[in-house]
């Protein structure tokens, strides 16, 4: 039986940017959350519209069986299964996640469904995390985003690691406020090994797909 992540673990996080454009306020604040994390983590990023997919098709209900993933499925599935952290970059988008974000969890239900990956046992002890911008300074308009991705980490027994909020519209807005610097700078702090950044550090270029 699989069990839950310790803290004295090797961590490999996988940021899912989810921003229908690049180098958004959403990618800039989760660059600077990342850059705490201590050496020996190793992260990933992937941006969702570098790696396509395919609308989802739900044949569970038509006696077909989904077909083995290939492609960006394959990739995006590879790199899910092989993180301890999954870090959800998205920004609020009419109260949700961004499309693209959406389909990728609706390809979790194919795979759940494919007995080779055993994904529902290998997520199980995982941790997500939320970095989440919005054009409202109310925390209440997340709530909806929240809720479907904490309840979609509960599902799988994922372990919740936080989310950390913004509030920007035109890139680079989000670190108007020094409090949202100063929540970016300590999100990972409980990261064995996390670095303590100055308040006006700079974040690191974005890595393609």
């Amino acid at each position: 039986m699989n069990r839950s992540m310790t803290h004295d673990e090797a961590r490999r996080f996988l940021f899912l940017v989810g921003s229908a454009r690049k180098r958004g306020n959403t990618e800039q604040l989760a660059r600077r959350a990342a850059m705490a994390l201590p050496d020996h983590a190793e992260q990933r990023w992937l941006h969702l519209m570098d790696v396509p997919l395919l609308p989802f098709a739900d044949v569970r209900h038509e006696g077909g069986a989904f077909p083995e993933p290939s492609g960006n499925e394959r990739l995006l599935l590879e790199a899910t299964l092989g993180a301890t952290d999954l870090v959800l970059a998205v920004p609020l988008y009419w109260y949700t996640v961004p499309a693209s974000a959406k389909l990728y969890f609706d390809y979790w239900t194919a795979w759940l469904r494919l007995a080779e990956f055993n994904f529902a046992e290998r997520m199980r002890g995982k941790t997500m995390w939320v970095v989440c911008t919005a054009s409202s300074d109310d925390p209440g308009h997340a709530a909806p985003l929240l809720g479907m991705l904490r309840l979609s980490a509960d599902y799988l027994g994922m372990q919740w690691g936080g989310a950390l909020l913004g509030c920007g519209n035109r890139p680079g807005e989000v670190f108007d406020e020094a409090a949202t610097r100063a929540s970016a700078d300590a999100f990972f702090q409980n990261v064995v090994g996390a670095r303590t950044r100055p308040a006006d550090a700079e974040c690191s270029r974005p890595e393609t797909a």
